[in-house]
């Protein structure tokens, strides 16, 4: 990330760029399919750089599987048996496990992304990109209204989802439009938005840290030269709090995801 805002920096003087600049990258090839517009960008191949990295690890952990595993049957194993578990089983009861393999999937295709933030030469986050974030959100949707229709029908499902029982009827008139909002219009919106925002911040502020080291390295003040590496290491803490959010992330989105699957098998109780 350094090396690529040196070299885009004009001399004399210091004017940084537009860090923003990163999630909408100059397009590597431009094609029309069916009169629709398509870009490939350096971010659509970081996305397929992790979708790679994925099915490569867990084809491998998967391929000669043994009684004894070995690090990478386990590496694999663990993964599997966290998201299981803590996610499946917890949130959604004995019947969340047969949801585990596409909720694994879903932790693990999301952190792959979120961890492209600190990878060097990569350093950006697919998932910073709000597109992305919204498909994966829209995925949940269909997902979880879908099966609730399948489960309990399609009237009695929308019947548990936003009528709350017990509450005396007159106030079911301001409860039951906040419900049908928070239920079934703003959910994807807010699963996206939670996952966009914290990964695009997180890179804001690593670039933020990193051309402030720069900008006072380049000064001829002795006083901002010297501040400069606290910059710069500050980048680098910044660096390994951002793979604790990158993780956090990844397990709240499943976790959430978990929680709406759980409304729709729960036959509204």
């Amino acid at each position: 990330m350094i090396a690529a805002v040196l070299a885009q920096q004009p001399y004399p003087g210091f004017e940084a760029p537009d860090p923003a600049h990163e999630f909408n990258p100059t397009p590597i090839w431009e094609f029309t399919l069916a009169g629709i517009e398509f870009a490939i960008t350096r971010i659509t191949l970081i996305n397929w750089l992790a979708v790679i990295v994925v099915l490569g690890f867990f084809i491998a952990a998967s391929r000669k599987p043994k009684v004894v595993p070995g690090k990478l049957q386990f590496a694999g194993e663990s993964v599997y048996g966290f998201v299981r578990g803590s996610i499946a089983r917890d949130v959604i009861g004995p019947e969340g496990i047969k949801f585990a393999p596409y909720l694994a999937t879903f932790f693990v295709f999301v952190f792959a992304n979120n961890v492209m933030g600190i990878i060097p030469f990569a350093q950006v986050a697919p998932t910073a990109k709000f597109a992305i974030p919204l498909f994966l959100a829209i995925i949940v949707y269909v997902w979880y209204i879908g099966l609730g229709i399948m489960r309990q029908g399609f009237f009695t499902y929308f019947k548990n989802l936003v009528y709350i029982p017990g509450v005396p009827w007159p106030l079911h008139f301001m409860l039951i439009p906040i419900e049908i909002f928070q239920k079934l219009l703003s959910r994807p919106f807010t699963l996206a938005v939670r996952l966009f925002a914290n990964m695009f911040a997180g890179h804001l502020l690593l670039v933020v840290f990193a051309l402030g080291g720069i900008y006072m390295a380049s000064q001829p003040h002795l006083t901002l030269k010297l501040l400069s590496p606290f910059s710069f290491a500050l980048a680098i803490a910044m660096a390994f709090f951002e793979l604790l959010v990158q993780f956090l992330q990844a397990y709240v989105f499943t976790l959430l995801a978990a929680t709406y699957l759980q409304e729709s098998v729960s036959d509204g109780h």
